[in-house]
């Protein structure tokens, strides 16, 4: 998972890969005011490949080669 592309606290954008499966929002390691429910998203779905997250906006943007199998 990349750091957030931008410096806008309103507006992030995540990258994530194969590797951060499944997804879920926030995020391991984020700072204390970011925090609210956790939500599994499903980016693997989305034909643009993105998912936003509903509670804070957050863009997660899936990159690299899919997951073959079931996971």
């Amino acid at each position: 998972m990349s750091a957030p592309d931008n410096t806008n606290d309103s507006q992030r954008e995540v990258t994530i890969t194969a590797a951060d499966l499944p997804l879920a929002c926030p995020r391991p390691g984020s700072p204390l005011w970011a925090r609210h429910p956790r939500v599994y998203l499903d980016v693997l779905k989305a034909p643009s490949g993105e998912v936003a997250c509903p509670y804070c906006g957050t863009l997660y943007r899936f990159t690299g080669a899919r997951p073959t199998g079931h996971h």
